[in-house]
């Protein structure tokens, strides 16, 4: 059996991925940061369904903790399972702030590059020990590192870094078997930012050449086909999924 860990695994596309990639015959150990009780749904939603999870508590922001993390995780899946080694990686959490520019903080824009760039670099890094061969990291960036909107510089730009560190991963774990991507997500009906109201999905639907946002599900699916063979000749790609987003 292959092993994928989700971040941000409580609801939104880390909650569908999470499924989708038990259906496909995954176990999978998702994690939360303060979702817990959501987390656990998703568990057993997917316990339901004849699969295998469990959801871990992790701040992907608090880098120090990651060998406590690391060890836990080891042990969860040693207790559960009787496994050990990990087929796959989807550096997922994250959160939004739509704020103006001139108005961030340093605080928001320390605590937006932690999570975003900062988490995903070191936590790939203390997990690689555990991706066996032939294993597959996705990274989740965004379509507004291809186009601008205002209010979420800090986080396009921090999604952006991660873009270019998937090629970087590409290049450097390819010689270990361990392909790496990026999906990029367009408009998502997720909470994201405090999610969508009837007036932004509109303008967002009018933007986008299929004429609707996205559902979790559908991103969810790109990124479980990337940790599946149907993936293995594919590396060092960010992948779209926004249904022509401002094309």
């Amino acid at each position: 059996m292959k092993y994928v860990l989700i971040t941000g695994g409580s609801r939104g596309i880390g909650a569908s991925t999470a499924i989708e990639c038990a259906r496909r015959g995954f176990g999978v150990i998702l994690t939360w940061n303060s979702q817990g009780e959501s987390a656990q749904s998703i568990v057993e939603r997917i316990k339901a369904e004849g699969g295998k999870a469990i959801a871990m508590q992790l701040d992907v922001g608090d880098v120090g903790s990651f060998d406590l993390f690391r060890s836990s995780l080891e042990q969860a899946m040693k207790t559960q399972w009787n496994a050990s080694g990990l087929d796959g990686l989807v550096n997922n959490a994250g959160y939004g702030l739509f704020n103006p520019l001139d108005t961030v903080t340093e605080a928001q824009f320390d605590g937006l590059m932690n999570v975003h760039l900062k988490g995903p670099f070191f936590l790939t890094q203390k997990l690689l020990p555990l991706l066996r061969k032939d294993s597959s990291i996705v990274n989740i960036t965004s379509a507004t590192t291809r186009v601008a909107i205002a209010g979420v510089a800090p986080y396009a730009a921090f999604k952006g870094g991660l873009e270019v560190l998937t090629r970087y991963m590409a290049k450097e774990f390819g010689s270990r078997g361990i392909r790496v991507n990026a999906v990029s997500p367009g408009p998502i009906r997720t909470e994201l930012g405090g999610g969508l109201n009837d007036e932004l999905e509109s303008l967002l639907a009018a933007q986008t050449a299929l004429g609707r946002v996205g559902e979790p599900h559908e991103v969810a699916r790109v990124i479980a086909s990337l940790l599946t063979s149907d993936g293995g000749w594919i590396s060092a790609q960010s992948i779209e999924v926004a249904g022509g987003f401002h094309v």
